[in-house]
């Protein structure tokens, strides 16, 4: 295994993923800058969009709200997300996302670890309806 130094990724550089729902950045990856532990992100949700709930078998989920309001459910339970708060998803909670608010809001996520193949990585439990493109899965990441 080759040892990777600091890598620095600009959002503006890193593919929109609406294949979920709203718009996810998978920044920080195993096909990125080599990560081995995880991945980061950003999602970006325009008022009214939502993130189609899924799962995680493998990794556990952690997010940070930056701006906007949303809304997630886990396991069929709604909970209020504002800025400045932490949310930690445990391995295999169904979990969706939604922007109730009239701005867009945006917020940070971080999966570890790894799943043992990134296919594996993510289930989805609905279908959002966007636009169907390449998951992160498939760049490296696994969600």
């Amino acid at each position: 295994m080759t040892t990777q130094g600091p890598r620095i990724v600009n959002l503006a550089d890193t593919p929109p993923n609406q294949r979920r729902g709203g718009d996810l950045r998978a920044m920080l990856t195993p096909a990125t800058v080599g990560a081995t532990s995880g991945f980061m992100g950003l999602a970006i949700l325009q008022p009214a969009e939502r993130i189609g709930e899924h799962y995680h078998p493998y990794s556990e989920e952690f997010v940070y709200v930056v701006s906007g309001l949303l809304e997630v459910d886990l396991d069929g339970e709604t909970h209020e997300l504002r800025p400045d708060q932490g949310l930690m998803i445990p391995l295999n909670v169904r979990h969706r996302f939604r922007n109730v608010g009239d701005v867009e809001a945006r917020m940070v996520f971080h999966l570890g670890p790894l799943a043992p193949r990134p296919e594996l990585g993510h289930v989805d439990t609905e279908h959002t309806g966007g636009a169907v493109q390449e998951p992160p899965e498939r760049a490296g990441a696994a969600s």
